[in-house]
């Protein structure tokens, strides 16, 4: 688990470093601040139906799953990888996906638009988020 206490900084970066990486006390969201002040709650719902790993995404955009049942999912753990990202683990079991600074500040930045591409990809097949 990432400590918050401890700074992260990436000299000559040319995106914003996350300052501040929180799991909310109840494991439902993960609230991430950038260094120029920009900063995003992202359910944990989104980040584990948004998973950049394989088994979510596929290997091509026509392979990505269209994950139901996630609503109630929780943040388990939060590990580094490297200086570059996270590798959350939920309590579902998911533990592939690494999420680099580029991704989350991506997910935050078009939440609103991909969570609803994600309601209405369930709507089309049927499928509900319970």
């Amino acid at each position: 688990m990432t400590d918050p206490n401890s700074p992260i900084s990436a000299p000559g970066a040319a995106d914003p470093w996350p300052t501040e990486l929180r799991v909310a006390p109840d494991k439902t969201a993960l609230t991430i601040t950038f260094e120029d002040g920009a900063s995003f709650t992202l359910s944990a719902e989104y980040l584990r139906v948004e998973s950049p790993s394989a088994e979510v995404q596929g290997h091509a955009p026509h392979e990505k799953v269209t994950l139901p049942g996630k609503r109630r999912v929780k943040i388990s753990e939060l590990h580094p990888v490297g200086t570059y990202a996270i590798r959350p683990v939920f309590d579902d079991g998911h533990s592939t996906g690494i999420y680099a600074w580029p991704v989350l500040r991506a997910m935050g930045a078009e939440q609103e638009q991909r969570f609803g591409a994600y309601l209405a990809a369930l709507a089309e097949k049927g499928l509900s988020r319970d």
